[in-house]
């Protein structure tokens, strides 16, 4: 009789701890390669994990970036990640420019529900599209402060970019188009080392990324692209419309972040990672200690 209670009990205890697993909640988050994907997920799996009871897997630093990481998240095998709506509507969805920051959002937003059953976030508040920069003492000799001023003086300054931001229809030729700009000399660098070249003195004039976490420290004036030449990158979560489906709450969650990070702000964040080599993961969760989104 002691046998059969003992093992009818290992069998109800068997049965319990299968049911407790088959129950357990997880989202799989991602990011990409750079260091602001990297801050943004610890982000969203601070939130995830500290306001839900849903557990988080992380696959970070994904190499290629959207290109792998859009097939994985429709295939089911990531729920959600950080995206800019530039790179939702230009290189996902192969559209048209579309110079209004708002309307873009609204039009990748119902093109990403409609094409792919994938549902964006509020947005998190800052864009970090492509920038023109110049060292604060050529910006101080010629009273530079948009882009619209360069042009006025671009005959006699040396500009500098990476290879791709020369070549891709979206970055230089257009940048010349909507300006007219005409430099002195076109220089190609590798991206890591464009503030090396303008401290130098061998350029004026740089490609920069407007969240970079080097604008806090580096010598350069950021110029405002008056004309909008440059399509925004506001940056949101991605997720699976399923996964939300299964996990009402998560919306909550994610939309957390919605208005709450400027580009002052994700500059500051970036920097603290990049700069001063902190951990990704801790520069997340302070600010959002900070911003009264955790205890």
């Amino acid at each position: 009789m002691k046998k059969r209670t003992v093992v009818l009990f290992i069998l109800i205890a068997m049965v319990a701890s299968f049911g407790c697993k088959k129950e357990q909640k997880e989202v799989v988050i991602a990011s990409k390669p750079v260091t602001e994907g990297y801050i943004l997920a610890q982000m969203l799996s601070l939130l995830v994990e500290e306001t839900t009871d849903i557990q988080v897997k992380q696959t970070l630093g994904i190499g290629g970036g959207t290109s792998n990481i859009h097939p994985a998240l429709l295939k089911g095998e990531i729920d959600l990640y950080p995206e800019y709506t530039g790179t939702g509507w230009l290189f996902v969805l192969k559209k048209e420019p579309l110079r209004d920051a708002q309307q873009l959002y609204a039009q990748v937003k119902q093109a990403y529900q409609e094409e792919y059953g994938l549902v964006w976030s509020g947005l998190y508040g800052f864009n970090n599209t492509y920038a023109v920069a110049v060292t604060e003492d050529v910006a101080q000799r010629y009273g530079l402060k948009t882009v619209s001023d360069l042009a006025k003086v671009s005959s006699e300054l040396t500009f500098a970019a990476n290879p791709d931001f020369l070549e891709r229809e979206d970055g230089y030729p257009n940048l010349v188009k909507t300006y007219g700009l005409a430099f002195k000399a076109i220089k190609e660098i590798d991206i890591g080392l464009r503030y090396e070249a303008i401290k130098s003195g061998g350029v004026d004039v740089i490609m920069v990324f407007s969240t970079d976490g080097r604008l806090n420290v580096e010598p350069v004036a950021v110029l405002e692209d008056d004309k909008s030449a440059f399509a925004a990158y506001h940056a949101a979560t991605v997720v699976r419309d399923e996964t939300l489906e299964t996990y009402p709450e998560l919306a909550k969650a994610l939309d957390l972040l919605a208005g709450r990070i400027s580009n002052e702000e994700m500059i500051g964040l970036n920097h603290q990672v990049e700069i001063l080599k902190q951990d990704p993961r801790e520069v997340a969760r302070e600010f959002l200690v900070k911003e009264g989104l955790l205890r």
